[in-house]
């Protein structure tokens, strides 16, 4: 399918500093040095506000509000078709009662599935809410990333028919996360690289979410009380939860390296570690899901099955209860295994992050406006560093 262009109408206003001066090309020969340094001068201090703030420390916030708002938008859908459907203003609001079939099939890996997805969703809109909210308590600009939401929402039966910023019905699941937190030798901060656990999800297109109702539905003659597809769909998410959070769980890890203020750090610590706990939720339902076979992708529009995880018991590098980080190299591979965050390398963390997004589908469709934005945000990030 040809990409799709929703620029929005005011999306030069959020090209930054950076995209500013990559566009300057040619034309930048017919200004006075002076002229067009005053003119990049100007442009970065409009866009790039750190108020009382370090720059570092400024920009590393903003880009994780940026990734929080990024992360609350992809929750709300979740919520919306598959969680507990409590309405908690000022975070949770136009919940209207959820999927049935699509909460059955995400039950199959839990029972408190909804419950879970409910407390993730609230806890990312309060992270995106508190730092906003204290990069502005500082004179420093905030992430702001509405205008970019113009993606198209379910059509199934619980979804709000709104714009988003993600797109959860095109993913590509890297699920090399579950081999490399079981491997006892090999860390990607030290160049090692891991295999997709459940392959069918680390290949071609698959939706998380049911796209309409002839994706959601219950069936009595199913073990699984609904259609293979339907399960299959919850499968792709309860992979896809973990996903997301392993992501977070080092972000906050590696970018803490480059703050220098100790409230900042602070900040990143303690909402840091309520992403390792999302992480080693997901991590263990995971490992629930039911095997399929012979189910056709409505994606892809292959016939694929799902494996059956519980025979992966006896292989370290796959067996499903295996939710706790085995001990593996750290630093250098002189010094003994030890239980670790992987990656926690501080080089390129933001860049890495967005790359990541990108590969899984979750912007497909999006804006060029909006690469630039987050591009340049997660560029100032990994430029920051500590200040002695």
């Amino acid at each position: 399918m040809e990409k799709e262009n929703h620029a929005p109408s005011n999306a030069t206003g959020v090209v930054k500093r950076r995209s500013f001066i990559k566009g300057i090309g040619v034309a930048s020969a017919a200004l006075s040095t002076g002229g067009l340094l005053g003119s990049l001068k100007l442009q970065a201090e409009e866009d790039e506000k750190s108020g009382r703030l370090e720059p570092g420390d400024a920009a590393i916030l903003r880009f994780l509000a940026a990734i929080e708002t990024i992360e609350t938008d992809l929750w709300q859908q979740y919520a919306e078709l598959g969680g507990n459907q409590t309405n908690e203003p000022p975070q949770i609001t136009g919940l209207t009662g959820g999927n049935a079939a699509y909460i059955r099939a995400l039950q199959n890996l839990d029972g408190d599935m909804p419950q879970y997805i409910h407390d993730n969703t609230e806890d990312e809109f309060s992270h995106q809410d508190f730092i906003n909210s204290y990069l502005a308590s500082k004179g420093a600009d905030t992430a702001d990333l509405k205008s970019f939401r113009n993606l198209p929402s379910s059509q199934a039966t619980g979804a709000q028919n709104i714009g988003r910023l993600t797109n959860l019905m095109e993913l590509t699941v890297d699920t090399s996360w579950w081999t490399r937190y079981r491997s006892r030798t090999k860390n990607p901060d030290l160049g090692d690289t891991f295999t997709n656990a459940i392959k069918v999800l680390g290949t071609k297109k698959h939706t998380a979410i049911p796209r309409n109702n002839n994706e959601a539905q219950l069936d009595s003659s199913s073990p699984n009380g609904v259609t293979d597809l339907t399960q299959y769909i919850a499968n792709t998410a309860g992979f896809h939860f973990a996903f997301i959070e392993q992501g977070g769980t080092s972000l906050y890890a590696q970018l803490a390296q480059r703050v220098s203020h100790s409230e900042v750090l602070r900040i990143l610590l303690s909402i840091g570690g309520t992403e390792i706990m999302h992480f080693q939720t997901w991590h263990d339902k995971a490992g629930n899901c039911p095997p399929l076979k012979g189910v056709k992708d409505p994606v892809s529009g292959d016939t694929v099955d799902f494996p059956d995880i519980s025979k992966f018991a006896g292989n370290e590098d796959l067996q499903a209860n295996l939710i706790m980080p085995e001990p593996t190299s750290f630093l250098n591979r002189k010094f003994p295994p030890v239980s670790i965050i992987r990656p926690t390398a501080t080089k390129g963390a933001a860049a890495a992050t967005v790359k990541a997004f990108i590969d899984d589908g979750l912007f497909l469709r999006q804006s060029p406006a909006f690469f630039k934005y987050i591009n340049d945000l997660a560029e100032d990030a990994d430029e920051a560093r500590r200040r002695d």
